[in-house]
């Protein structure tokens, strides 16, 4: 039997006695409330420690409503509308939730905002447009007729959006959160005055859980109180006229609104960032940072551990961010929804430990008839199991309301199965590094290591459409035996590309930041790249890599991937790809059409020493290249599943000219992986299907074990 602990409840009155029995049988020592929920004294004294929640800028009401001029903001866009006639009338509010923002009038509109003729690009003079407050309209003359034109507005948060979140999901019925703004001195006294009353009479909390810090990520609703626009990266609400006045005396120059709005594109981590962004949240970061220090030392000080959920209102307190080891956090919680999610947790520096949330939540969107939570919880372990070998967290948990998981019997089972393997797996590697690849892996974006485990990332595992060809990449590496960096462009000028690095990986559509885009005509980047490989570095790219069109090119290391792009300029020039018909070492254990995703069209061999491995009628799929000493391999898309997996990991040994130390805790069959933990002398075998499995394993002497698992099952044996 494990022993117990490492798992955090969450408790509500009225259930003090099957409260108990879940704690036994889930083994938990940590209980917690949530959005909705108190914890009672009984409850308390059944655990080792007790969580409380805390919201530093949401809650208080009545300081909310006293301080109206002290909200949060949002910079938000109107709909463009196309001009008919000399004047346009433009309805700034339409499709917005008029119970969570509202136009702000109390500043200068002419200062603070900005109409734009969306053809041109050109702000229009202030003095040739009006705004009527009864009607919330901006009229705007001597326009062009057929243009289109748009009004970037400051507007004020009249309902906190994770509250929003909540009371919808959960049919609320109770008031709304209003959001106050720390930047403004007397909310931010308000608020550290209001922590230590709150640290008073919470003697019996030993983890505040900060949910999070001071401002949300970007979440904005539509009039029909449905999710309008969600950026888990933005930084839109943490805009404020004191805010930009205290920036442009920082920074010596002053942002405009369209800063923020970015043609409608509100700064979504996938355009490539401006310097005027990029400013922004360093500048907000380090004032979030700050604060969000002098809180810590404040809960500290009253002898109580900080954890901070990594969620909510996280704007600022970025954990890859060079700010946030200055916090002095004891911990950091996030919720798991597959294997990136797991390692974005727990490779998070500079806290004592780490700690997870598990899906499903318990919330009613799950929870009901029909529901199935059961399903939702295996596949959220088999995903998130393959990372916690790789980089553990310390902790696990669930969020939600118990009250709802205890009416599915066969979930409670589950759990108390997934928090005993869990247990196990810390029992068993006893703090020891598992296994890694003699090379690093280093994906190359406009974002680098502050992004780190996030490219094409939303939240819980959520990719937006047509990101899934991308985001499978990630999922397959976090339950690797690999060290992974994230490196920016600004990285490889700064500092050129580290020695332990084998293998670059940049996957992503053109234009995008996680392509590129115009990074890709900078001479020093290519030519450091091109250098590398030359001399035996490997390069891998998915989708639209080192895509931008210039100089007759559009994959601008065509030379390095042997595959070329097709864009409409060259139609008139004939191509001729070349499947190759023997095996290769990619693809030796490839017995099923390789799923490709959405997949790329139009991409053709470039020179003849290319080799295509793969293609969809005319279209190269799967391509690789010798260059110089080095390697690469073009792949037109890769989505998560077992096969794609092991397609990547032969990939990557072989663009890192390592063939030959592949099968090292190797295994036979793809829905199988090993994980050794050498200093221990243990290794893991895991089942990530469904249906009973049998493999060898090669171990690392070159030696092998036959092992048979049931579905979902693993086996631990000694070296």
């Amino acid at each position: 039997m494990i022993d117990k602990g490492r798992v955090t409840l969450p408790a509500e009155e009225g259930l003090e006695t099957k409260i108990a029995n879940i704690i036994d049988r889930w083994g938990a020592d940590a209980v917690r409330d949530s959005d909705g929920t108190k914890l009672t004294p009984e409850v308390k004294h059944m655990a080792s420690k007790v969580y409380s929640k805390y919201f530093f800028t949401r809650g208080d009401q009545e300081w909310a409503k006293a301080n109206p001029d002290e909200r949060q903001h949002f910079y938000l866009m109107s709909e463009p509308i196309t001009a008919h006639s000399e004047k346009v009338l433009i309805p700034i509010m339409k499709g917005y939730f008029d119970e969570q923002v509202i136009p702000d009038t109390d500043h200068d509109i002419k200062k603070w905002w900005e109409v734009i003729d969306r053809t041109t690009g050109e702000v229009i003079p202030t003095e040739h447009w009006t705004y009527n407050e009864e009607t919330k309209e901006v009229a705007i003359y001597r326009v062009k007729k057929w243009h289109i034109y748009t009004v970037n507005f400051l507007a004020y948060q009249l309902w906190d959006p994770v509250h929003l979140y909540n009371h919808v999901t959960n049919q609320w019925d109770s008031e709304h959160h209003i959001p106050y703004d720390p930047r403004y001195p007397k909310t931010r006294k308000h608020i550290l005055d209001n922590l230590k009353t709150w640290l008073d009479d919470h003697e019996d909390t030993d983890v505040v859980r900060i949910t999070t810090f001071f401002y949300n990520f970007t979440l904005v609703f539509n009039d029909a109180a449905e999710q309008k626009y969600v950026d888990w990266f933005g930084y839109g609400a943490t805009v404020s006229p004191l805010a930009l006045q205290a920036f442009e005396k920082e920074k010596g120059y002053k942002l405009r609104p369209e800063d923020f709005v970015d043609e409608g594109y509100y700064n979504s981590p996938f355009r490539t960032p401006s310097k005027q962004f990029l400013d922004w949240i360093d500048f907000q970061q380090r004032f979030i940072s700050e604060l969000a220090k002098e809180c810590v030392d404040i809960i500290h000080d009253y002898g109580k551990e900080a954890m901070m959920f990594l969620g909510d209102h996280w704007a600022g307190t970025e954990p890859y961010g060079k700010y946030f080891k200055d916090i002095g956090l004891d911990a950091v919680v996030g919720s798991v929804g597959d294997g990136v999610t797991l390692r974005m947790i727990s490779d998070i520096p500079h806290v004592t430990y780490t700690e997870g949330r598990f899906l499903p939540y318990f919330f009613p969107d799950t929870f009901k008839e029909g529901g199935d939570p059961v399903g939702e919880a295996n596949q959220n372990w088999l995903q998130a199991r393959r990372a916690i070998l790789q980089s553990p967290i310390q902790r696990m948990g669930y969020g939600g309301y118990l009250s709802l998981a205890l009416k599915f019997p066969d979930f409670v089972d589950r759990v108390e199965e997934i928090t005993d393997e869990f247990r196990e797996i810390h029992s068993n590697s006893k703090g020891t590094n598992a296994y890694k690849a003699p090379f690093k892996v280093a994906i190359l974006n406009s974002w680098g290591g502050i992004r780190k485990w996030m490219s094409h990332h939303v939240h819980h595992a959520i990719w937006y459409k047509q990101c899934y060809s991308y985001y499978g990449i990630l999922e397959s590496l976090s339950g690797m035996p690999f060290d992974v960096d994230f490196i920016s462009f600004d990285d490889i000028k700064k500092h050129g590309i580290p020695d332990e690095i084998g293998v670059i990986i940049n996957a992503g559509d053109a234009n995008t930041a996680w392509s590129g885009g115009k990074a890709w005509v900078d001479e020093e980047v290519v030519s450091t790249i091109k250098e590398w490989v030359y001399n035996g570095g490997g390069f891998i790219g998915v989708g639209e890599p080192t895509a931008y069109q210039s100089q007759g090119r559009f994959f601008q290391l065509s030379d390095v991937l042997g595959v070329q792009k097709e864009t409409g300029y060259s139609l008139n020039t004939n191509k001729y790809n070349t499947l190759y018909d023997k095996n290769h070492f990619i693809l030796e254990e490839q017995h099923t059409p390789i799923n490709f995703g959405e997949g790329m069209k139009n991409v053709y061999q470039a020179n003849s020493e290319a080799v295509v491995l793969d293609m969809d009628d005319s279209d190269v799929t799967l391509a690789v290249n010798q260059f110089g000493s080095g390697r690469s391999v073009y792949i037109a898309g890769l989505p998560f599943s077992p096969e794609n997996t092991r397609l990547l990991l032969r990939s990557m040994y072989w663009v890192a000219s390592q063939e030959n130390l592949l099968k090292k805790w190797y295994t036979s069959n793809v829905q199988i992986e090993c994980v050794a933990f050498p200093e221990v002398g243990s290794f893991v075998v895991i089942n990530n299907s469904y249906d009973t499995q049998q493999t060898t394993v090669w171990k690392d002497n070159g030696s092998k074990v036959d092992v048979t698992l049931e579905p979902m099952g693993y086996k631990w044996f000694e070296i």
